[in-house]
């Protein structure tokens, strides 16, 4: 591996980002992060609610590819990656920073959920990833990392975090399957898992509040993190020097997953 100090590490690399709602989002945090390492960016959009707060985040990071993505919808996943093939003709990096639960559903407990619910919430914040992975393999043609967001509410029970602890427990073990189907087309794959952070996808959660304090209280640095804190550990696993890394579940939280 040799890499010339003056160049940026991601410079020439293409990156898919996925699930930026506005400035606050984790998604974003990535984007930046990629942007000042040298990367290109394709950015997307749920709706076109949200593309009044996303489009003038891509214009920032001079995103060339700017499109509309409902994960439940394939012919809209499709379009994204023929666009991709299209104008780059590859792909080297892949962010899936998506998740959604009816509110009844995350609201009421796990044992309250709704069939309909849960699945809905499997489908858009899990499957989702799969399906994405899909056709984002093909275009690595020189291998590359894909990224999808978790929550230490995974592994451990979390107050509140209700359904979505299975559905990021199932999140996480589809990156590891994923890090072993890919790897041999040295395609690496890591869940993230953030501490909590003042996100719109955070504030669905009954008493986010208490959970940030508690958070701030329990980490071993003593504050939260924030979005470029993941934004830059993603930026670092996309790097040649993480180039033997794959399958991992990187906490990202100022230590609070060591605690008891």
């Amino acid at each position: 591996m040799t890499n010339d100090p003056h160049r940026p590490v991601l410079e020439g690399k293409k990156a898919l980002v996925s699930g930026i709602a506005n400035e606050h989002s984790i998604a974003w945090g990535c984007a930046k992060a990629f942007r000042e390492l040298g990367a290109e960016l394709a950015i997307t959009y749920a709706g076109e609610k949200t593309r009044n707060y996303v489009e003038p985040l891509a214009r920032e990071v001079g995103a060339p590819i700017f499109m509309p993505l409902d994960v439940t919808k394939q012919e809209d996943i499709a379009a994204v990656f023929a666009q991709i093939e299209q104008q780059w003709g590859q792909l080297d990096l892949f962010v899936h920073s998506i998740a959604w639960a009816p509110k009844e559903d995350l609201q009421g407990g796990l044992i309250n959920s709704s069939a309909e619910g849960f699945g809905q919430a499997m489908d858009i914040s899990c499957h989702s990833f799969v399906r994405m992975a899909r056709m984002a393999a093909p275009l690595m043609k020189d291998g590359g990392a894909m990224f999808t967001m978790s929550y230490y509410g995974a592994n451990k029970v979390v107050s509140n975090y209700n359904l979505m602890g299975p559905v990021k427990a199932a999140l996480e073990a589809c990156a590891r399957y994923l890090a072993y189907e890919l790897g041999p087309q040295r395609i690496r794959v890591h869940a993230i898992s953030p501490g909590p952070l003042k996100t719109r996808a955070g504030s669905g959660l009954k008493d986010f509040d208490l959970l940030l304090a508690d958070a701030a209280e329990r980490a071993p640095l003593g504050e939260l993190v924030d979005i470029m804190d993941v934004g830059f550990t993603c930026a670092f696993l996309a790097t040649p020097y993480a180039r033997r890394l794959s399958g991992e579940t990187m906490y990202v939280d100022g230590g609070v997953h060591i605690m008891a």
